[in-house]
C-alpha cells in the first residue's frame, strides 16, 4: 500500500502510517529500528531495495531522506515536504517513508526525521553516497547509534580514509571495511592451523581501493609486522601472501567469487569468497549496534604507515583474530590469553 502525500508534515505523515497499517489489518509495530537513509534521487532506488532486502533479517522503519536543491533562487526560500509512504507487501517486512526535501527545510533535515523515529528502539543512519566527513557531528548523524558510510563512493577514498580517522567517533562505521569480514575471517582461520611466526604481509588488489588498505592496515595493526600494498587490476582484492617462518600462506582471488587458500605443507583448498551486495552489508550492519573497536584500530594506523618496519615482534598465528567465526559474524573481539606473549604484541 501506497500513500502520497504532497506539501505535507511529520504529524501528517505519522498518521499515514497508522491508517496505512490498519487498512492492511497489521496495527502492532515489530520493528526493531529506524534505518533512516540519506541519499540523492539518482541512488534512491538502489539504496531502498538494499535496505527492502535487509528489512527481512531486520524489520525496520527505513526514512529515505532525499534533499532536492533547486536551481532557481526563488525556489530556494520555497520549504516543501513531499512524503510516499509505504507499508506491507511495498515496504518489505517493515514500513518505508520517502522524504523529499525542498527549500529551507533541506537544511533543517533532522527535525524532519525526529519525529518519525520508532520510539525506544536504535536509529542507525547509513549514506550510500556524498557522506559528511565527520558523520557523529552531522545534524542526522547525530540522532544515531550507529553511523555507516561508504568510502568506495567518495571521489579520492584514499584521502577520505586518513579523514574518517581523524573524525572517528565510536559508532561510526564503513562499508569498504564490512566488505573484508569474510577476507579477516578466512585469514584468521589459516593462521590458527598453524603454529608460525608471521615476518611480513602482502596485499593485493585494485588501485585505490579503500577496502584493500583497509585489510593491510589492519594486518599491519595486528600481526606488527611490515606490509606491502601491491596493485592489481582487480576485480576488488585479489591476493594476500604471508610470510612465515614455516613457509607462505597465500589466500588468492583472481576471480572476485572462488579464492584458492595455501599453506605450506598442506593441500590446496578452494574456498567461496565472493563480493557481497549491498544489502549483504547491510545486513552485517545491523546485526550490531555496539562501537567496532578493531575498525577503529584499524583506521587509525594510517595508510601512511603502510610498509613501515615492524617493531622487531613478529606476531603469533591467533594473533589476528582467534577464531574466524566471531570475525564473519562481524564481531571484533579481542584475542584470547593463550600465547599471552605474541598477542599482546599484536593486540596493542
Amino acid at each position: 500500500m501506497k500513500i502520497d502525500l504532497t506539501d505535507t508534515t511529520a504529524s501528517k505523515i505519522n498518521k499515514a502510517l497508522v491508517q496505512g497499517r490498519r487498512a492492511i489489518g497489521t496495527p502492532a509495530v515489530g520493528m526493531v529500528l529506524t534505518l533512516v537513509i540519506v541519499t540523492d534521487e539518482e541512488n534512491a532506488y538502489d539504496a531502498l531495495r538494499a535496505a527492502s532486502e535487509a528489512s527481512r533479517e531486520h524489520p525496520s522503519r527505513t526514512l529515505v531522506v532525499i534533499k532536492r536543491v533547486s536551481r532557481s533562487p526563488r525556489d530556494r526560500t520555497q520549504s516543501r515536504l513531499d512524503a510516499e509512504v509505504r507499508v506491507g507487501a511495498d515496504a518489505g517486512t517493515g514500513e518505508t517513508v520517502v522524504l523529499r526535501l525542498y527549500g529551507e527545510v533541506v537544511n533543517h533535515a533532522q527535525s524532519v526525521v525526529l519525529p518519525l523515529l520508532l520510539p525506544d528502539a536504535p536509529v542507525v543512519v547509513w549514506w550510500p553516497v556524498n557522506s559528511p566527513i565527520d558523520p557523529a557531528n552531522d545534524p542526522l548523524g547525530a540522532l544515531a547509534q550507529r553511523r555507516v558510510t561508504d568510502t568506495y563512493a567518495a571521489e579520492q577514498p584514499i584521502e577520505e580514509l586518513t579523514g574518517r580517522a581523524e573524525t572517528y567517533t565510536p559508532g561510526d562505521t564503513d562499508l569498504s571495511w564490512t566488505r573484508i569480514t569474510p577476507w579477516r575471517s578466512m585469514l584468521a582461520a589459516a593462521l590458527d592451523q598453524v603454529s608460525c611466526k608471521v615476518t611480513s604481509v602482502e596485499v593485493e588488489g585494485e588501485e585505490f581501493n579503500p577496502s584493500c588498505e583497509l585489510l593491510a592496515m589492519w594486518l599491519a595493526d595486528r600481526l606488527d609486522v611490515p606490509v606491502k600494498r601491491s596493485q592489481s587490476s582487480g576485480p576488488g582484492l585479489t591476493a594476500v601472501r604471508m610470510e612465515t617462518d614455516c613457509g607462505p600462506i597465500v589466500l588468492d582471488r583472481a576471480d572476485g567469487s572462488l579464492a584458492t587458500l595455501s599453506i605450506q605443507g598442506q593441500p590446496d583448498r578452494a574456498v567461496a569468497l565472493k563480493r557481497r551486495e549491498t544489502a549483504e552489508l547491510i545486513a552485517e550492519e545491523l546485526r550490531r549496534l555496539d562501537p567496532d573497536d578493531t575498525y577503529a584500530s584499524a583506521l587509525r594506523f594510517g595508510v601512511d604507515r603502510l610498509g613501515e618496519p615492524s617493531n622487531g615482534k613478529a606476531a603469533a598465528p591467533a594473533a589476528t583474530e582467534t577464531a574466524a567465526a566471531p570475525a564473519a559474524e562481524g564481531s571484533d573481539a579481542k584475542p584470547a590469553a593463550k600465547k599471552a606473549p605474541a598477542k599482546k604484541a599484536a593486540a596493542k
